[in-house]
């Protein structure tokens, strides 16, 4: 699947929120110009129609989980036929993408590069190498970086930091390993989004 390899921090000012991780460098450029991008960003004051504010609210959710127009749409189908509200089913699959469990469980810094490390074979669930990031994940799955990675540089930073996971994930942060304690909720969803 194709995804977005462009300017991050000029689509994070168009859509007014930090949409890819958190890194040093991006957090500043985005704080630098708090104005959308562009030749006539700071004169931009005209009304947003409701169309617009949908499709601003979908771009947000596309850029910030990594998922191309065509899985949005995928995922907004499997959404409407479930039963509950269709915005909030949509973000839960979302929520349970694999890349998303690996970056709310604290083992990456941001969601590409959970992705990366889903993509390069580094993750195992239920004790199966796998490379599929979007796979969805069931409450009572168990997750864990593969042995031969545990003593990386890469999950050194890791291990030292503390962040906070999210009540629905049971996460060990010093064995590089968790388990999705239940399905994640509308209060555990990201607030960035307006669903």
């Amino acid at each position: 699947m194709s995804r977005y390899r462009g300017a991050v921090v000029r689509q994070s000012r168009r859509l007014g929120l930090m949409l890819f991780g958190n890194g040093e460098s991006k957090t500043k450029a985005f704080n630098k110009k708090k104005y959308k991008p562009g030749e006539h960003g700071q004169k931009r004051f005209s009304q947003i129609s409701e169309y617009g504010k949908q499709l601003q609210e979908k771009q947000k959710a596309r850029f910030m989980y990594g998922i191309s127009e065509k899985q949005c749409r995928n995922y907004y189908k499997k959404a409407s036929k479930n039963a509950g509200v269709t915005g909030e089913e949509f973000m839960k699959m979302l929520e349970r993408r694999l890349d998303n469990v690996i970056y709310r469980a604290g083992f990456a810094a941001s969601r590409p590069q959970a992705r990366q490390m889903v993509s390069h074979s580094l993750i195992k669930i239920n004790g199966r190498r796998v490379k599929t990031p979007s796979i969805q994940i069931k409450e009572g799955d168990k997750f864990e970086v593969i042995d031969k990675k545990k003593d990386s540089k890469l999950f050194e930073v890791v291990k030292q930091s503390k962040t906070k996971t999210p009540k629905w994930i049971s996460a060990d942060v010093k064995g590089l390993k968790g388990e999705v304690t239940a399905l994640p909720d509308k209060d555990d969803i990201e607030r960035a989004i307006d669903n």
